[in-house]
């Protein structure tokens, strides 16, 4: 059974930092393209960024330069740290491998506010 557990989200400042985590099982993680979707409340879900199984990046152009996709293979855990953050940022962060599985997780909360 496919599983995503996203973690770490919160309340930050504008400017912030924050580094999420989406702990993966039912699936040969290393092997997989993995990507973070996030979701505000009435819009559809966007894709944030995705790392690839060879190893490559690509990013939404609203937080390229901002933030960074990496993995810990051992861990089967997915991580993105986001800094510089903006009020645009605030929604629930989600992980998913490519292609999606209908397993969704819980999602992580991020607001970014003063």
């Amino acid at each position: 059974q496919v599983r995503f557990v996203e973690s770490g989200g919160g309340l930050v400042q504008p400017g912030g930092s924050l580094r999420l985590s989406c702990t993966a099982s039912g699936f040969t993680f290393s092997r997989s393209t993995m990507s973070w979707y996030r979701q505000v409340p009435g819009k559809e879900r966007e894709l944030v960024g995705s790392l690839y199984y060879g190893g490559a990046t690509d990013y939404a152009d609203s937080v390229k330069g901002r933030f960074t996709i990496s993995r810990d293979n051992v861990k089967s855990t997915l991580y993105l740290q986001m800094n510089s953050l903006i009020p645009e940022d605030t929604a629930v962060y989600y992980c998913n491998r490519r292609p999606i599985d209908s397993s969704w997780g819980q999602g992580t909360q991020v607001t970014v506010s003063s």
